[in-house]
């Protein structure tokens, strides 16, 4: 584990703007004002093959819904409306041929003025889709994974507003990830700025103790679409799931901890700072959870149709 699951991504075309382009054509100027102030907003959004032989995009509205409430924090005004871009996601997976892959829709500023008021600077629109593999590996989707407490704190609401999913946020993700690597590890958990736990540098976290699972309460996190549905899961399956405050002691003497994401899915956590969690390994309640939750992108749980959008 440790390598990069999206090196050499490729595909055919790109919706740039309102239109298709070849893939080596989706080019920008190197003035683009996010390439220099990192003021854009995206989204993950997975496209799984289903038990019908169709494919579907996972709350494909959700995700559409927290682009626009991420560019709505950061005052960009999208220049299209939410149903065209629901439409274009949709187009991008027929449009590279895939039966299942990972899209990332991307609201940046163009080029124009420079400084760090954006002034009229043009807002535009990528969407980009592909294949993509387990984000932490295979062997960490059974396994379990490896993590390390960053000496790097999430972002304060109050620092970096913190419900959007704003480029220029995860440079703060970044410098924890690459620390983490270099310490051995395969992801890193954050501590919010009073030291209680936060999230991995692209994951919502949640522990089990005692049959309870636990989770941060949505103010350093990112309410995530993944978080929800597990929750909503687990619930479902007869588990207490509480919102509250957790130390990172408390991750130490968990029964079991994972992590949640659109691109992670749900990939449990069997170290963490060199202690062990739980039993080494995938626990019982992680485990149905995945299945429960790889039952739900499929199809096989017919509980939440509106969750998937069939191509």
């Amino acid at each position: 584990m440790g390598k990069n699951p999206s090196a050499g991504v490729s595909g055919e075309k790109i919706w740039l703007d309102g239109r298709f382009v070849p893939w080596d054509e989706a080019r920008v100027h190197v003035l683009t004002h996010t390439l220099h102030y990192g003021l854009g907003v995206f989204e993950g959004i997975r496209c799984y093959a289903t038990e019908d032989g169709r494919s579907a995009i996972f709350r494909l509205k959700e995700h559409v819904r927290r682009l626009y409430d991420s560019a709505h924090i950061n005052r960009i005004d999208v220049p299209f409306p939410k149903e065209q871009i629901e439409e274009a996601i949709r187009d991008s997976v027929l449009e590279n041929h895939l039966s299942e892959g990972y899209v990332r829709p991307l609201v940046f500023l163009g080029e124009g003025a420079m400084g760090l008021n954006p002034a009229d600077n043009p807002v535009r629109v990528a969407i980009v889709a592909w294949a993509w593999g387990k984000y932490l590996g295979e062997e960490g989707m059974e396994r379990g994974i490896r993590a390390g407490v960053s000496s790097f704190s999430r972002h304060h609401v109050n620092a970096k507003m913190t419900l959007g999913k704003t480029c220029g946020d995860y440079v703060n993700s970044i410098l924890a990830k690459r620390d983490a690597l270099l310490d051995g590890y395969d992801e890193a958990i954050m501590l919010d700025t009073h030291g209680r736990v936060s999230e991995a540098t692209g994951e919502n976290i949640f522990l089990v103790r005692k049959s309870i699972i636990r989770t941060p309460p949505v103010h350093s996190v990112l309410d995530g679409i993944t978080r929800e549905t597990v929750m909503t899961l687990a619930r479902e399956n007869g588990f207490t799931v509480a919102e509250d405050e957790i130390t990172r002691d408390e991750l130490y003497v968990a029964d079991e901890v994972f992590l949640t994401g659109t691109a992670a899915e749900v990939t449990p956590i069997r170290e963490i700072d060199h202690r062990q969690v739980g039993c080494g390994q995938r626990g019982p309640v992680t485990e149905l959870l995945q299945g429960a939750y790889f039952d739900a992108v499929s199809g096989r749980n017919p509980a939440h149709p509106d969750w998937l959008s069939y191509l």
